[in-house]
């Protein structure tokens, strides 16, 4: 390897940094802000402690409670099926399995469809590469990862 040329190529740094320091400026901000949420509150620890030196002095609950509100957590690695709701509980796997594989053949014939409309001289200008189909099949894709994890739960579950 020969060194064709001793120049040292110089980038404007004066376009670079300003927005770099801004984007770093928001960031720490953001680190900051985030961060604060997970430290003790004062107020809140001070309230605990005088609430731990004072007397106990039970107070009457609410005999009135949520009928629809139903425990769904669960020990082990997979949840029963009663947490897929009322209609999803009692489907088998493979009819969740096949529901999951339309969904995601739909989402990525729309993604593929609505890239071809893309390639069309004038289409973006004029938004005709938008399709009103093309946009409801690609709720298929979430769609599709949702009945997946339903299809896995319900065969760990035996359905």
């Amino acid at each position: 390897l020969t060194l064709v040329s001793s120049e040292i190529i110089q980038y404007p740094t004066h376009y670079i940094y300003p927005k770099m320091a801004k984007l770093s400026l928001l960031l720490l901000a953001a680190i900051v802000a985030i961060s604060t949420a997970f430290a003790p509150n004062a107020a809140h620890t001070a309230t605990r402690v005088n609430q731990l030196a004072s007397p106990k002095i039970e107070q009457q609950s609410s005999t009135t409670s949520l009928f629809m509100a139903e425990d769904m957590t669960w020990e082990g690695e997979y949840p029963p099926s009663k947490v897929l709701g009322p209609i999803m509980s009692k489907m088998p796997s493979g009819t969740l399995a096949i529901i999951s594989m339309i969904s995601l053949g739909l989402c990525v014939y729309s993604c593929v469809q609505s890239g071809l409309l893309l390639r069309e001289p004038g289409a973006v200008e004029t938004g005709e590469w938008v399709k009103a189909q093309y946009v409801l099949m690609g709720f298929g894709g979430p769609l599709a990862w949702g009945t997946h994890v339903a299809s896995w739960i319900q065969r760990k579950n035996g359905m």
